[in-house]
Parts: structure tokens; sequence; C-alpha cells
């Protein structure tokens, strides 16, 4: 018996890299596993290729359950369909893992229309998309008397807590990503829902493409960036066991585990002595002083407060 037998996952994206390994680290542990990945370029373009039929038959191979659901997560209208039938044909949905992604990494002033657009809906609108109707799922089966133990386990990035260069539209969706993971926790809580996010330190197509990943250690050898480190983190998310956290964005290196902290305004604070409003001359006394940087005419050293 394992952890997630009578488990149904849809892993998104869940054919190559680190969806590769979700897809079957969850199958290991019980799952019966969707995978939805079209089997595109890093880009979105179209591919020949099919990965998802790939990775089913590995998990087939080793006695698990999987199918593939070579559709886009960009299809509203077809990811509520999926939801649909696989909640019909199983008698219920467990866990998603919103994991799909394509990167077209440009410098703003070389970015086109399409690119910022085209990599914003397949990372946060495919995360809202199956988000959206798998919450539906689970709302109706709370409504209907029936303990649901729901589980969202959404990709985040370091690009969207700490930016990168000529990842704008990346960087955004990731960061969105973070903050939709925090609204579904604080929403879907009353049905038994718990939402979290991971941001794998992870040689993937996408670092290596951007010449970022570290060279392959031999085999035998512990890798740091391994894609499959950080889905020991997405199965125990996915487990009935992990209902006491939520909310949380968790960021795997190697084999470590940290959380990201929320947003939150500083310790810091500037204001008038006066009962009036800013002017302009106060907000740049109040901005130098909140950010430690000397008055112009003091020269050019700067004292950065939490430097």
């Amino acid at each position: 018996m394992g952890p997630l037998d009578d488990h149904v996952a849809i892993v998104t994206g869940g054919a190559l890299g680190i969806g590769r390994a979700h897809s079957l680290e969850l199958a290991r542990r019980g799952a019966h596993v969707v995978i939805v990945d079209p089997g595109v370029a890093l880009d979105g373009s179209d591919s020949d290729a099919t990965p998802a039929a790939a990775v089913v038959a590995e998990i087939e191979a080793e006695g698990g359950s999987a199918e593939a659901a070579p559709l886009s997560v960009t299809d509203y209208d077809g990811v509520g369909a999926l939801v649909e039938r696989i909640a019909r044909e199983h008698g219920h949905l467990d866990i998603v893992v919103n994991n799909a992604g394509i990167t077209r990494d440009r410098v703003l002033v070389n970015m086109q229309r399409a690119d910022w657009y085209d990599v914003l809906d397949v990372h946060l609108g495919g995360t809202f998309n199956l988000t959206r109707h798998a919450a539906t799922h689970w709302r109706e089966r709370h409504k209907s008397g029936e303990r649901v133990r729901g589980r969202i386990i959404n990709t985040a990035s370091g690009a969207g807590m700490r930016g990168g260069v000529g990842q704008a539209a990346y960087g955004a969706a990731k960061a969105a990503i973070a903050m939709l993971t925090t609204v579904s926790a604080m929403e879907l809580g009353r049905y038994g829902v718990t939402a979290n996010a991971i941001s794998p330190v992870a040689r993937t197509r996408m670092t290596e493409a951007a010449g970022l990943a570290p060279a392959r250690r031999p085999d035998g050898e512990f890798d740091p960036v391994a894609p499959e480190n950080s889905s020991a983190v997405v199965a125990y998310l996915a487990s009935d066991a992990a209902d006491w956290i939520t909310g949380q964005t968790i960021r795997v290196d190697g084999n470590q585990l940290r959380f990201y902290n929320r947003p939150a305004v500083s310790d810091q604070a500037y204001s008038l002595a006066e009962e009036r409003r800013l002017e302009v001359e106060d907000v740049e006394v109040g901005l130098r002083a909140l950010f430690g940087v000397l008055p112009l005419g003091l020269g050019d050293q700067r004292l950065r407060i939490n430097a």
C-alpha cells in the first residue's frame, strides 16, 4: 500500500524534466497519474514528439497506473472537460500539479506582444485553468457532504521572487503564481483543499538553454540540480498527511528545504511631524531616509538599510 493509493493526480507539463519526475514519483506512491503534455518545444511551438505516451509506458512498466492527455493547458474548456471526465471515470480527482511552462526570454525592448502573452497564458493562465476547474469539482463534493482532501501544488521560480534579465514575462508569471497559491489557499481551505507551491532549483530545458545548468554529476553521485530532487516534496504535499500546510511557497535546492517569506511592509517608516500631506520635497527626504542614502552633495557613499 502506498500513501497515494486510490488518489488521482493531474500533472501538467508532466512528460519532461521536473514534470516527468513528479509523474513518476506520484505513480510510485500509488496515484493514478494523468499526464497533460502536448509535447511542445521549449518556446511553445509545435513538436512531433509524444513524450507523455513514453512516460505512461514507463510508469506502467513499473506496475503503476497512468494515462496521457495531450492537450494544452491554455484550453480552458478542454481542461474543464478533462477534469469532468477524470472525476466521472474515477469518482474523484484529488491532486493537481501545475507545472506546464514555456520560455521566450527577451529583454523588454526586444519583446514582442505575443512573447509576453503566450508565456503568461501557459504559466499563469494554465495554472488558473486547471485550478479553477478542480476547485469547482471539490466544492461540489464538499457541498454533497463528502470529506474532501484536495491538493494543489503549483510551480513557482526564483525568477519570480528576485527577477532576472530577459525574464520579464517568465518572472511576472511565476510571481503571480506564488500569489495565486496564497489566494487559493485562503479561498479553498473551507472545502478541504490545500494549495502550496514549490520553487525548484533544477536542471531543465529552460536552464540548459540559458546556459545556467551545472554539468551533470557522474552516475551514482548525488546531483544537486537533478530534476527529481523536488518530487518527494510534491508527493508529500499531495498526501493526506499534508493537510496542516497551505499557502506556502517552498524552495527546494538540492536536498535543502526553505520557504519564501510573503511580501511584507518594512519595519522602517518615514512620516511628517506635522498634520499635512506629503510634498515632492518631503518624498525625497523620506525615501533617502528609508533606503539609507545620504542627501545629494555629501558624496556617493550609500548606507543602505538591510543590505
